[in-house]
């Protein structure tokens, strides 16, 4: 009889610290770490040292080549990419 309380005593204290800690692992809710601010010394100095001075387009160097080739590019883009899309679906259909 002795031996069955034990058994029993044991148990339960197994069971209550098993219960105890699947409560304490088993939250539910919302949890995320905080936001990082740019503020203080969190950023990254080197990469905002020159962005006032970033779209200065009249201090650029070479302005006329450089604007001239990224608005042709643009607009090869612009013109190239639909001609391509309509000039292979013709010969995907042709050949089917």
């Amino acid at each position: 009889m002795a031996l069955n309380n034990g058994m029993r005593s044991i148990a339960s204290k197994l069971i209550a610290s098993v219960d105890s800690s699947l409560a304490k692992s088993a939250q539910r809710g919302f949890h995320s770490t905080g936001a990082k601010r740019m503020g203080g010394h969190g950023h990254d100095e080197p990469a905002y040292l020159h962005s006032k001075h970033m779209y200065n387009l009249d201090r650029m160097k070479h302005q006329k080549l450089t604007m001239s080739l990224s608005v042709f590019t643009a607009f090869s883009i612009g013109v190239g990419v639909p001609i391509f899309a309509v000039v292979f679906q013709q010969k995907k259909t042709a050949s089917g």
